[in-house]
């Protein structure tokens, strides 16, 4: 530590008057003793340190400076690069570097007006076997340099995959309906067929619209609706726009305006879909994970008859 110290002053003071500073103090160091440790080979361990220390650096940078020691551990193990977690924590700490930390955001959807609406059919129960059997959706909202701009999303549950997005400036119901329609259209042109999906939302009045439930009618889904003011029953697509904000929009702003924001977000969703780490996953993307059950559930096509 003496002759780290002595390092970062000798470009401004020099390494003899840093010397002669410290001389009767309990940070003396003597020069043969200083001289001696910048001569001195370095060790296997160090070798090894700044090694890793420079692959954990460029995991870092390159996954929005969100990881913490967790994740950059999972990933240098998906590299082939053994190290114990507390090497990759300890690296860490000595490089300065740190997950990102999540805040709580306040809801943003308005509330429909008290008519009929569908049924919670989820309860809470934010789980499914496969693909396309439950989808959530929500809303949120990032302020920018010209005022706000509104983002809506669509997640698979099984995968956590967000398979419908949209940005706007305007707060109705295309903003939500374009976002499905991405979802519809992304996952029908992969071949699958959407019937009896539930779709989950809180009672917004962008998804109780009578152009969104028709669409979602069209593609064979059923519509799951919470109950009102209370977030716990959207919580997983609660969850999405809590890392939207913390990942992206709070760590990557400010934003000059919806422009700015969207080709932010588009590729934002490429790295989160395909690249970024979820623990719920088992630590893998949620493309990954979505291609191992295609592999360990194949689809049998319908055998023709004559």
């Amino acid at each position: 530590m003496k002759v780290e110290f002595v390092d970062s002053q000798r470009e401004r003071h020099g390494v003899q008057p840093v010397l002669q500073a410290l001389a009767d103090t309990p940070a003396q160091i003597a020069p043969s003793t200083y001289y001696a440790a910048k001569t001195r080979p370095s060790s296997a361990r160090s070798r090894r340190d700044e090694e890793l220390t420079e692959v954990i650096e460029r995991i870092h940078a390159e996954n929005y400076g969100v990881y913490g020691a967790r994740k950059i551990w999972h990933e240098l193990h998906r590299q082939d690069i053994e190290a114990a977690r507390c090497t990759v924590e300890r690296l860490m700490r000595e490089s300065g570097l740190r997950g990102l930390l999540r805040d709580k955001s306040p809801r943003t959807t308005r509330p429909a007006a008290e008519t009929s609406r569908p049924a919670d059919l989820v309860k809470r129960d934010f789980t499914a076997a496969g693909p396309n059997q439950l989808w959530v959706a929500d809303l949120t909202y990032v302020r920018t340099s010209v005022g706000w701009v509104y983002a809506a999303f669509v997640l698979d549950v099984y995968s956590r995959m967000i398979v419908g997005w949209q940005v706007s400036t305007s707060l109705y119901t295309d903003l939500a309906l374009d976002a499905l329609k991405m979802a519809i259209w992304r996952r029908e042109n992969q071949g699958a067929d959407l019937g009896g999906l539930v779709h989950h939302s809180d009672r917004g009045v962008q998804y109780r619209a009578i152009r969104y439930t028709q669409r979602l009618a069209e593609a064979g889904a059923v519509a799951s609706v919470g109950s009102k003011g209370d977030s716990y029953d959207n919580a997983m697509a609660e969850a999405f726009n809590s890392l939207y904000k913390a990942e992206l929009v709070r760590n990557k702003g400010p934003w000059r305006g919806l422009d700015d924001l969207e080709m932010a977000t588009v590729e934002y969703i490429d790295w989160y879909n395909n690249r970024r780490l979820h623990g719920e996953l088992g630590h893998v993307p949620p493309a990954e994970h979505e291609a191992l059950h295609a592999m360990t559930h194949p689809v049998s096509a319908p055998l023709k008859t004559s």
